[in-house]
């Protein structure tokens, strides 16, 4: 199989899909909300009256239990692996008070969890308000701990700062160890409630210290209890490599059903001494760098600051923020401190130091400065302030103003003792800036040709009469005879088609002059509405689903490969808010007498044949071309009937680092990636 045979098929791993089923347009699936399926049905007081016996009070840890989503987020996958992030991020907080270099992460066959550190060992004596022990007291009231007020920890990480109460509350046995003062400590809990005090079982060495806590999520809250271990590992991963020297070992141990269910083991250990530049050096393993990674730190009225950066040969921007541990998806003021000085100082030195930018030239734009940069931003500081949708926008003013000045003055030094490097990035940005007016050109030219064409929408699409965008779908449909039965087939009132002919070109090794000269980029970008790259504005966006329709085959899948690259390097934001979606056409038609069943695997077509008995007739779809309008409404395109994946990002450096794999400029990691993968392909139809 060639490199390039491979690439489709495998693709679509690097983004987590997520099946929903349908019913009518109405019912939510789409907008990514998580729903509480806790929440206490509202009911009617049948006397009128309203008085003190009406008001409700949850003592302890009730209130987690009885609506756990406002505390982890959600009762599904997410909510699950939140349990874990609460417990290792006191191990963190050890970790970043200097106390603690090792944790050790277990999650065992019957879903249980261990979680286990060297730091200081949770305080047992009795804790002054409450006259129980203080590992009970943060084990069983909601916001106790060394988090809160001046006497704990300086710096601390977790999002919401719910704390292990939570995780108590929510585990039908939680077992906490404490090793400390020469003594191992221990205590047991079922859903919240202590089941004894707290006991020393044993004697150790004075100098061995630390917390072990194993808990059971409660099958009774939570819709899963099976954990993603890629996902845990990322995250891991990306704790070891913003905390310097920091080993985390996690294993997980399962049922290896083929040996008659003895235990398998596997481990991996996350310790990584160059820390954000290692960190930078991951990100950039299968690019090629223009210079060696450029590290600067300082530290500022309590806030320290940690930047890794490294421009690349690649078109694409990719620069991670990170305050007090956590990934700031959505930015803010400390990245928006560094684009800006960053701009500033590569003019300056343009002009002022390489001569490469003449008195009279343009000055670079901030895209144009950015354009092949990896960078790793990460700040730690006493009190974070979180904002955004998600609670991962850093809303901190003073933040900026430290970020500044810290990358001003060193990164200005850094290029004044390396002007080889200098010179390079100025002139990489040079060449960005050439070609950001040539797409300033090219998108004049498109606007001026629709106008004379008095319609702004490409000429081959089947637009829906819908003008509602959250209501509105469009597909993406391979090829014109799919694109046609399509149009035959769909609801015509929210519904909208746009053939593409053949396949896209692959925006990973192209300018944006290059991507608004390719007919069937320009004719989607025209479609949707919302521009492209810096001057895409979600507002505009025409629909609010958009299906991915192609052929169960390799270039089908190549096709809508392509088609994720170039959403998610110019138009991350539908990614991000859910909008991208996959379609799911039937492999096989299966029929006996007037039993009728589309299925969609090989596996599936093989129970369902089990089922009917007998001789029954197998009709393979090698196309969409192939379906008559009618069967590709009730398979794939009815919202009652279809099943469609939801294309989310899950970790956003594995999918930039996947992405570069499969559609970069360079072969052997891509071979590499194929032959350590191919063994997960299924349907595969060369």
């Amino acid at each position: 199989m060639s490199d390039t045979m491979g690439i489709p098929i495998l693709a679509i791993g690097l983004l987590k899909n997520t099946r929903a089923g349908e019913g009518d347009m109405s019912n939510g699936v789409g907008t990514g909300m998580d729903v509480d399926q806790n929440l206490p049905a509202l009911t009617t007081n049948v006397s009128g009256s309203y008085d003190a016996e009406q008001i409700q009070v949850l003592e302890g840890l009730e209130p987690v239990r009885k609506r756990p989503g406002m505390y982890i987020g959600s009762t599904g996958e997410r909510g699950l692996h939140h349990l874990v992030y609460e417990v290792v991020d006191n191990s963190v907080d050890e970790a970043l008070a200097g106390y603690c270099t090792t944790i050790h992460v277990t999650l065992n066959a019957d879903h249980s969890v261990v979680v286990e550190d060297n730091g200081r060992g949770i305080p047992v004596d009795p804790h002054p308000k409450t006259g129980r022990p203080a590992v009970e007291t943060v084990l069983t009231v909601l916001h106790a701990g060394g988090k809160f007020g001046a006497g704990g920890y300086k710096v601390s990480g977790g999002l919401h700062g719910v704390g292990v109460s939570v995780v108590n509350a929510l585990s039908t046995d939680l077992v906490v160890e404490v090793k400390r003062n020469g003594r191992i400590h221990q205590q047991c809990f079922k859903r919240g409630i202590p089941q004894g005090d707290l006991v020393v079982i044993g004697d150790i060495a004075p100098e061995l210290t630390g917390t072990k806590v194993y808990f059971k999520p409660d099958e009774t809250i939570f819709e899963t209890l099976e954990f993603n271990y890629d996902t845990l590992a990322a995250r891991f991963r990306e704790i070891a490599y913003l905390n310097r020297g920091i080993a985390i070992t996690f294993t997980q141990i399962t049922e290896d059903t083929s040996t008659g269910g003895q235990a398998k083991q596997h481990t991996e250990t996350y310790h990584y001494e160059g820390g954000i530049v290692s960190f930078v050096e991951y990100l950039n393993e299968n690019r090629d760098a223009l210079h060696k990674p450029i590290y600067f730190s300082g530290s500022r009225d309590g806030a320290a600051i940690e930047i890794a950066m490294q421009y690349t040969t690649g078109y694409s921007e990719n620069v991670l923020s990170f305050a007090n541990n956590i990934n700031t998806h959505e930015g803010g003021s400390h990245l928006t401190g560094f684009r800006n000085v960053l701009t500033r100082i590569l003019n300056d030195y343009g002009r002022k130091v390489s001569g490469q930018i003449k008195e009279n030239d343009a000055s670079l734009a901030g895209e144009d400065v950015r354009e092949g940069l990896t960078a790793v931003i990460s700040v730690k500081l006493p009190e974070p302030q979180f904002e955004g949708q998600t609670k991962t926008k850093l809303g901190n003013p003073e933040v900026r103003g430290i970020v500044e000045s810290v990358t001003s003055e060193a990164l200005g030094h850094f290029l004044e003792a390396n002007p080889a490097v200098g010179k390079a990035v100025i002139g990489k940005a040079l060449d960005a800036l050439r070609a950001r007016e040539a797409a300033r050109k090219a998108r004049e030219l498109t606007r001026r040709k629709s106008a004379l064409e008095s319609s702004t929408l490409p000429g081959k699409l089947a637009d829906c009469s819908e003008r509602d965008a959250a209501k509105c779908e469009i597909y993406l449909v391979e090829g014109d005879s799919a694109g046609g039965s399509a149009k035959q087939g769909r609801d015509r009132s929210f519904q909208a088609i746009l053939p593409l002919r053949g396949k896209i070109l692959n925006v990973e090794r192209a300018r944006l002059d290059k991507i608004y000269a390719n007919e069937e980029i320009q004719a989607m970008i025209l479609a949707l509405g919302a521009g492209v790259g810096e001057d895409f504005e979600s507002e505009k966006l025409r629909y609010h689903k958009i299906v991915i329709m192609t052929d169960a085959d390799v270039d089908g899948a190549h096709i809508r490969t392509l088609l994720l690259t170039f959403f998610y390097r110019f138009m991350k934001d539908l990614v991000e808010r859910g909008y991208v979606y996959i379609a799911q056409p039937p492999l096989y038609k299966l029929e006996k007498g007037k039993q009728v069943h589309y299925v969609y695997s090989d596996r599936e077509k093989e129970a369902t044949l089990a089922k009917m008995g007998g001789e029954a007739s197998i009709s393979r779809f090698k196309g969409l071309g192939e379906m008559m309008p009618q069967q590709l409404w009730e398979t794939t395109m009815d919202p009652a009937r279809r099943t469609v994946l939801r294309v989310t990002i899950e970790d956003a450096a594995e999918a930039d680092r996947i992405f570069t794999i499969l559609m970069g400029e360079k072969v052997e990691p891509r071979r590499e990636f194929i032959q350590a993968h191919a063994g997960e392909v299924l349907n595969l139809d060369i």
